[in-house]
């Protein structure tokens, strides 16, 4: 009987059948985009690299909505976001790059310069078609330390504070008043609160600020 042979040596069978090119092709892994994040999440100028991440939270029914958004890494703004009740997705993530195209450079379907578009390894952000969309618009694909979200320091820093000082505010008892009332606080973080690393000025007054600045 076969169980009163000698047992295979299974490093022996691998060796003949590679020596002999009888192994199966092993699947190529995607190509990973080159990350050059080195933990400074800030930047000195505008438009030089913008970070996106996600949050979710339910409505008083029990409906979730998760939000994907995108922020400037200059002077903070939420340049654009989406909020669904299903998963994030590619989709999802594509309709915010193009948002914040659109609201940086007006119709342009092309960043005038290469912007560092900075996420974790999410499977929303790192799909081969996201990828080359962002390519396609003028955005650099980079991302963060595998196990390590807290490289992207600044997008949980305004996770937190969306969340504490809207979310758990806003009336919210379903999916439509929630959106309404999220609207309403991105459209007050960018324009009255304050930001302890814009010296506790508003987005506002930084962008004045700048645009002094450069004027002179």
């Amino acid at each position: 009987m076969w169980h009163d042979e000698p047992p295979f040596n299974v490093k022996r069978v691998y060796r003949v059948m590679r020596d002999h090119g009888l192994l199966l092709s092993r699947r190529r892994q995607p190509q990973m985009p080159a990350r050059r994040h080195d933990g400074q999440v800030a930047v000195r100028r505008s438009n030089q690299r913008w970070c996106a991440d996600g949050f979710e939270f339910r409505c008083d029914d029990g409906s979730p909505l998760r939000v994907t958004f995108a922020l400037d890494c200059c002077d903070r703004e939420a340049i654009s976001w989406a909020a669904i009740t299903a998963g994030h997705s590619g989709d999802v993530a594509r309709d915010v790059m193009l948002a914040a195209l659109e609201h940086r450079f007006g119709g342009a379907d092309h960043a005038p310069a290469e912007v560092e578009w900075l996420t974790d390894n999410g499977s929303a952000y790192i799909a081969g078609k996201t990828r080359a969309f962002a390519q396609q618009i003028g955005l650099k694909p980079v991302t963060t330390p595998i196990r390590s979200p807290q490289s992207n320091g600044m997008a949980e820093s305004f996770v937190k504070t969306i969340k504490r000082d809207y979310v758990a505010f806003m009336p919210k008892p379903d999916v439509p008043a929630a959106l309404q009332n999220l609207a309403i606080a991105f459209e007050h973080y960018n324009e009255q609160h304050p930001h302890s690393a814009l010296k506790y000025r508003s987005l506002r007054d930084f962008r004045q600020h700048q645009e002094l600045l450069t004027q002179g």
